[in-house]
């Protein structure tokens, strides 16, 4: 489901106000260029994420996300490309609590609700502000804002988002934008 330009407006004014909570100061052309990825589902509120990319190249990548409260970047992995492993990233927590998971021992009792069936990992890394947690390439995550929402700077080898593997097979990940 394509996402409108007014909702895209005010997902990147909200990412805005995110970015200015954890203190990260951004260029004009910076706060013109976050992207919203809605995944094409249709509930950004639920599944969906904001993010500034600040440099990609073809050694290194770095990033900031903004997750609203409780919002969701659905299950995935960076797969190998072109004999190139996957992106390893980075996770390092600026602002609020974020709820990550990976494979490995599920957790008794996450702090994160799945949207769908669509998640098969639950081994639970919580990161609040000042803690980091590294994905190894080719590997299965997901992540959830707590309450009040999150900022995440992402620090990576090159990444190649449009060819990220996701569990649900709805997703689209590069947005269709419609008029309104």
């Amino acid at each position: 489901m394509p996402i409108t330009q007014s909702q895209l407006r005010e997902a990147q004014q909200r990412a805005l106000d995110y970015f200015e909570r954890a203190g990260i100061i951004l260029t004009p052309e910076e706060r013109a260029n976050i992207e919203v990825a809605e995944f094409g589902l249709g509930h950004l509120e639920v599944e969906g994420l904001e993010l500034l990319t600040y440099v990609n190249t073809q050694r290194c990548c770095a990033k900031e996300l903004v997750l609203f409260p409780g919002q969701t970047c659905p299950e995935h992995r960076h797969p190998p490309v072109d004999g190139h492993p996957g992106k390893e990233e980075t996770f390092r927590c600026r602002w609020g609590q974020v709820y990550l998971y990976v494979p490995g021992e599920p957790a008794d009792s996450p702090r994160a609700t799945p949207p769908n069936e669509h998640y098969t990992v639950f081994h639970e890394i919580i990161l609040n502000p000042g803690e980091q947690y590294t994905i190894p390439d080719n590997t299965l995550h997901w992540f959830q804002a707590g309450p009040e929402g999150a900022v995440v700077s992402e620090f990576s080898t090159t990444s190649r988002d449009e060819l990220d593997i996701f569990t649900d097979p709805d997703i689209q990940r590069l947005p269709e934008i419609l008029a309104g």
